[in-house]
């Protein structure tokens, strides 16, 4: 079921921002919302993906204007059930956690940046990590090699603030419902086939690092979810050789965060 909003954008909007939630932590996705609407002078439409009997997220999204559809359960699901919301004048697309948000100007730069660079079908940048209070932990700078690295290393390449092409996108097909945690990774992996990726070199976005974020407080599975998804994408020979670099990588990966996690624990 889709509710439609309220009004409408005086031009059409070029980007669709889809935002999946289940409503059970509004406080954090007012700010989401706030970070989104903030997005000027880009034109866009939001798309929330949740219960609609949780009646206090409907008047949020009601707040902000966004188009409701829904909760069709699972992750890759409502991402999927929010980009079939895509209209003809939709360019570009990106979806985003109810609990992180966009930096100021982001929408702007990536736009910009796939508007310059019509071969390009992904527009990235860097991602600052903040706690459960919003405190700074750090900032993920991405390098000019993360596209390439992905593939086999740890996936470098942020998806809060990230921008693809809908054109793209559409031939890629839909998020992977088999993937709980490693959607993002496997929709990179199809995209990188069909275009460059454009690192924007700029901070786009804020990722919340805390307990409750499934890709924190469920590693192992996260782990051997990415791997298996990175072998899909491997040629044949190499999917037999793969386990070599994958428990370096493992290792290094469960390192670094719980580096992250001891950090964000000092700031409480």
């Amino acid at each position: 079921m889709m509710k439609k909003p309220n009004n409408t954008h005086a031009r059409k909007p070029k980007v669709l921002v889809v935002l999946p939630t289940l409503g059970k932590r509004n406080d954090l996705l007012r700010l989401t919302l706030k970070s989104i609407a903030a997005q000027k002078p880009i034109t866009f439409d939001i798309v929330m993906v949740f219960p609609l009997k949780n009646k206090e997220t409907l008047k949020l999204a009601q707040q902000y204007n966004a188009i409701t559809v829904d909760d069709p359960g699972g992750m890759s699901a409502a991402v999927n059930i929010g980009v079939a919301q895509a209209k003809s004048w939709h360019e570009y697309i990106t979806w985003i956690g109810d609990d992180d948000f966009l930096k100021q100007n982001s929408l702007a730069t990536t736009c910009q940046a796939l508007d310059s660079n019509p071969d390009a079908v992904v527009a990235f940048g860097y991602c600052e990590y903040i706690n459960e209070k919003g405190e700074h932990i750090f900032t993920s700078r991405a390098g000019r090699f993360a596209p390439w690295i992905m593939r086999w290393g740890p996936n470098l390449v942020p998806m809060p603030g990230l921008l693809l092409r809908k054109s793209a996108l559409k031939k890629a097909g839909i998020f992977d419902p088999q993937n709980k945690y490693s959607m993002d990774l496997d929709m990179l992996l199809r995209l990188r086939k069909q275009g460059k990726f454009i690192n924007t070199h700029t901070v786009l976005a804020a990722f919340r690092w805390h307990s409750n974020s499934q890709t924190v407080s469920n590693r192992n599975a996260v782990i051997k979810e990415t791997e298996l998804v990175k072998r899909k994408y491997l040629p044949k020979p190499l999917q037999v050789v793969a386990p070599t670099w994958e428990r370096p990588v493992r290792l290094a990966t469960k390192l670094i965060a719980r580096r992250v996690t001891a950090k964000a624990k000092r700031h409480k």
